[in-house]
């Protein structure tokens, strides 16, 4: 998936200063963050006896009615990310969307992390998927995630502060709530993924899809079917592009600017799929059908779906029935975002 913009500067070298006051690191040492500054989870708090239940928040505390008819306080349980953290972590998401304007690289953060699953490994991690591996340096240095590192410097202040959070879910977080602020439908998001522990956990580069392979339409199948997914799905998903920028120092494709974004808002340039590129709708699917604007960007693997048969009966649905993109996509983000993960509690858990 081509490269989309972010209110970050381009330069990934400058590292930016934490919540903390303490800068960013990229170490990629084994079996640890490559920014080694949130503290430790809570989880470490379910198996010390000597902590008292008191000292856990409310919601750690469950009850249960024995078989002798009394209600028995059971052993706290911690899950891979707190409820209200998350809760309050989305908020600070929203903020940092309105002052930065970073809507597309957090959708391409989650879809990146996400989008390495492959569905014929059944072994945790080496199936890849939402698991927060995006974070280590050896992945972000792959070429499909080139300028990502920047998302990650605009999101590692929020991780900081709510470290019950786990960095798969603040990523998929971050993704959902991006496509929420800029109009686009509600996903029904769960939670509570587990992140990997170090970069010998990340996937192998190649599981993203490219921009201009030789035949668009048999690579886009074997990069969504791989994850298990369909051509709607195929389509569907590629309407995220109606939002964001694609920059030629990054993907290699693309116009170093043009009059829809030579003033930003955010860093200025790149060249986008639409008009109105911080702005989630069908504008993608009418302007890739029409092809009148020289301005606007229309990728191989854009192209083809008006093209092949298959893809084509979707994107044709789309470009007239934006309610119906809206509840499709919805239901497939939300699929996306789950793909690999292990979550804890196994069913996950909703912030709603």
């Amino acid at each position: 998936m081509a490269s989309v913009s972010s209110a970050a500067p381009a330069a990934t070298s400058r590292l930016i200063p934490s919540a903390s006051g303490t800068k960013l690191s990229l170490s990629s040492s084994p079996r640890s963050s490559p920014f080694r500054l949130a503290p430790p989870s809570l989880k470490c708090l379910r198996s010390s006896p000597l902590v008292s239940h008191l000292f856990l928040p409310k919601e750690r505390r469950s009850t249960y009615v024995a078989k002798s008819g009394f209600s028995t306080v059971s052993a706290p349980t911690c899950f891979a990310s707190n409820h209200e953290q998350l809760k309050s972590a989305k908020e600070d998401i929203k903020e940092l969307l309105r002052t930065t304007f970073c809507h597309p690289i957090m959708i391409r953060l989650g879809w990146h992390d996400a989008g390495t699953f492959d569905k014929n490994k059944t072994e945790w991690p080496r199936r890849g998927g939402a698991n927060g591996s995006l974070r280590f340096d050896i992945e972000l240095k792959h070429g499909a995630n080139a300028g990502l590192v920047n998302a990650l410097k605009l999101l590692q202040p929020i991780k900081d502060k709510y470290f019950g959070v786990t960095y798969a879910d603040l990523f998929q977080l971050a993704s959902a709530t991006a496509i929420e602020e800029a109009g686009g439908p509600k996903i029904p998001m769960k939670y509570g993924r587990v992140d990997v522990s170090g970069p010998d956990e990340c996937p192998e580069e190649g599981r993203l899809p490219d921009a201009g392979p030789p035949s668009p339409a048999d690579h886009l199948r074997d990069v969504f079917y791989r994850m298990g997914l369909n051509d709607k799905e195929i389509v569907v998903l590629s309407g995220a592009h109606t939002l964001g920028r694609s920059r030629p120092e990054r993907s290699g494709w693309g116009k170093p600017e043009t009059k829809y974004t030579k003033d930003g808002p955010g860093a200025p340039g790149g060249q986008s799929w639409t008009v109105q590129w911080l702005k989630f709708d069908n504008s993608y699917f009418k302007d890739i059908k029409e092809r009148k604007d020289e301005d606007l960007l229309v990728l191989p693997t854009d192209a083809v779906l008006f093209e092949d048969p298959s893809l084509k009966v979707y994107a044709e649905k789309y470009a007239e029935d934006q309610d119906a993109f809206f509840k499709d996509y919805a239901e497939a983000h939300a699929k996306l975002s789950n793909l690999g993960a292990k979550f804890d509690p196994p069913e996950g858990f909703s912030l709603d």
